[in-house]
């Protein structure tokens, strides 16, 4: 039997209802933050299309056989991309995976890093090609794709849990030993998003929490200041990025944004 064949008229018509509902976005959940969200479209522009010249230039190097060339372009090609990361893995998903995948990277930075870094070889089977042909189409997606500042709230909560959860024994980027390199773009990358969106409406809402968060950040930032995955303290930044999430979920009502569940963070 259909599932609709088990409902009687009335109760199907309050189903049709409630679920017509659901997909309206009610006047208490329209986008408090929209323009301080599309102020921040120029400064991730900037940030991809530093990682896109950089991997430009990468081609370029390795097209060359210059070794040091080809992996100083990687490196920083890989700033601009991590403070952007507040935005791709909450919108753009699918090319998240493509240009970033790690551990088991069969594609994108990590597979070019493997080459690079791990079997000093500048012959990279055109994964230089896909990894420009990906970024293209990102700075493409963020120049068009409709901002909103829940989504970015969202990805800010979720870089903030990887940092801690996953990064900060030093993982990512382990051929090339820049994965302390990776972490830092990434407070630097959650600081530009908090700052540009979020900072003055929680300033506004409440000044304890908004100092609550400066600290936080800047606590991390600290951390990760002159130090490498040897002597970095692991716990203590797992700690701070644990706390800088209790933080972000706790300012979300006081500027009209819905909590980060678990599953905003994880997924």
């Amino acid at each position: 039997m259909l599932f609709f064949d088990c409902l009687t008229r009335p109760v199907l018509s309050i189903f049709l209802v409630t679920m017509m509902a659901a997909f309206i976005i009610p006047p208490a959940y329209a986008d408090p933050l929209a323009a301080e969200a599309e102020r921040y479209r120029p400064l991730m522009i900037e940030e991809i299309g530093q990682a896109l010249a950089n991997a430009k230039l990468l081609k370029e190097r390795a097209a060359a056989k210059d070794l040091d060339g080809a992996k100083k372009a990687w490196i920083a090609a890989r700033i601009g991309w991590e403070r952007a990361e507040v935005f791709t893995s909450g919108f753009v998903p699918d090319l998240d995976e493509e240009i970033d995948s790690w551990p088991n990277a069969v594609t994108g930075f990590h597979a070019i890093e493997a080459k690079l870094f791990g079997a000093n070889t500048t012959k990279l089977d055109d994964e230089d090609t896909n990894l420009i042909y990906h970024l293209v189409d990102l700075d493409i997606k963020i120049r068009q794709m409709p901002l909103n500042a829940q989504g970015l709230y969202n990805g800010t909560a979720r870089l903030a849990y990887e940092i801690g959860e996953s990064k900060a024994d030093g993982g990512e980027s382990r051929f090339s030993g820049t994965s302390i390199d990776d972490m830092r773009n990434n407070v630097a990358g959650i600081e530009i998003a908090y700052k540009t969106i979020f900072a003055d409406a929680l300033r506004s809402a409440d000044a304890a929490l908004a100092d609550r968060m400066e600290q936080a950040i800047g606590q991390m930032t600290v951390l990760l200041n002159g130090a490498d995955v040897k002597s970095l303290d692991t716990a203590r930044l797992r700690a701070k990025s644990e706390e800088l999430i209790i933080v972000l979920q706790l300012s979300a009502t006081k500027i009209g944004l819905i909590t980060p569940t678990l599953e905003d963070i994880t997924q």
